[in-house]
């Protein structure tokens, strides 16, 4: 069966089914941002951002982009004529941006939104801003096939952040966070004994924090758990699809807070599945994650990619009528 994405050109990975006038309406405030609606205050700010982050934890993509510009224009303002935390503020809000760009596949004003951060994060003077920048910077990098530089990136996170002395639960934290990010870049540029030994270093970090992420969400969240996901990450960029099943068997949702990390538990998992040749699993896997968070199996472009893939060479496979219908892509 060949299919036929009906979103996105046939020619290349399905694009995510964000609005073209909202995405145009992005990077044209990344040109120009607007005037601020209202006299920026950190309160609102901070307040305005647990919208903004909250919309990305239940995958609202759509009305995040859409809201996107307002904040980071907030934000800016506020800069302009604040202080070095107002700095740290601006460049988590483009934090946030690049993460959400690069989900659903908008790589190039990601680019831009990760310098901007890298930028504001530099100028707040913040180790926790600039790891948090570093992570970032580090997914567009790995999409523009730079994993060896993304791990360099995070790794000097690392460093800065380790010379903290590790002395406040949001460093610690940040720490782990950057073993982890620096593990999974050092898995995609296929550098083994590096990713091991990283991801080692995370599950012994991050033993010491919390099973459930303490503080605001717009902080680094931590836990045994995420860690565990990030080595299943690892171990499949690693090509060992049964170590990482192997490694995810005592994940469950449950110990994800919110809707996008309980799909990526499902989608990462997919994917080793689906690199170890069982479709069967990997269409229950993509199942769960539609269930969980439909917009990490809809709006992601590898994810698409995926269960086309899964279409084409196992149609009747339990499930993946269901999936081709929940990703609009429709069999010709």
């Amino acid at each position: 069966m060949r299919i036929r994405c009906i979103v996105g050109p046939c020619c290349g990975p399905p694009v995510a089914p964000c609005p073209l006038y909202v995405l145009d309406g992005f990077d044209e405030a990344l040109a120009l941002l607007p005037s601020p609606a209202r006299t920026p205050t950190a309160v609102g700010l901070s307040a305005e951002y647990r919208m903004a982050r909250a919309l990305f934890d239940k995958g609202a993509h759509t009305e995040l982009v859409t809201m996107l510009p307002a904040l980071l224009a907030t934000s800016q303002a506020r800069a302009d004529a604040g202080d070095a935390a107002d700095f740290a503020r601006l460049a988590g809000c483009y934090d946030l941006a690049t993460e959400a760009l690069s989900k659903i596949g908008r790589y190039s004003a990601s680019r831009i939104t990760a310098d901007r951060s890298h930028t504001y994060a530099w100028l707040s003077g913040s180790p926790l801003a600039s790891a948090a920048s570093a992570r970032a910077f580090s997914i567009v990098l790995r999409h523009e096939d730079r994993a060896d530089t993304a791990q360099r990136v995070t790794l000097g996170a690392a460093a800065r952040i380790e010379a903290t002395g590790l002395t406040t639960p949001a460093q610690a934290a940040a720490f782990a966070q950057m073993l982890c990010t620096a593990a999974y870049s050092a898995a995609q540029a296929g550098d083994r004994d590096r990713a091991l030994e990283m991801i080692g270093d995370a599950e012994r970090a991050a033993a010491l924090l919390p099973d459930q992420p303490a503080g605001p969400r717009h902080s680094f969240s931590v836990t045994p758990a995420s860690v565990t996901l990030y080595k299943v990450g690892v171990l499949w960029s690693l090509g060992d699809a049964g170590a990482a099943v192997h490694t995810g068997r005592n994940l469950h949702p449950a110990q994800f807070p919110t809707a996008e990390r309980r799909g990526r538990l499902h989608t990462d998992l997919a994917r080793a599945w689906w690199q170890w040749g069982k479709a069967e699993q990997t269409a229950h896997a993509l199942q769960a994650a539609h269930r969980a968070a439909p917009s990490e199996v809809r709006d992601r472009p590898g994810i698409r990619s995926l269960v086309t893939d899964l279409a084409e060479r196992h149609p009747r496979t339990s499930g993946v009528r269901e999936l081709v219908a929940a990703t609009r892509i429709r069999p010709t």
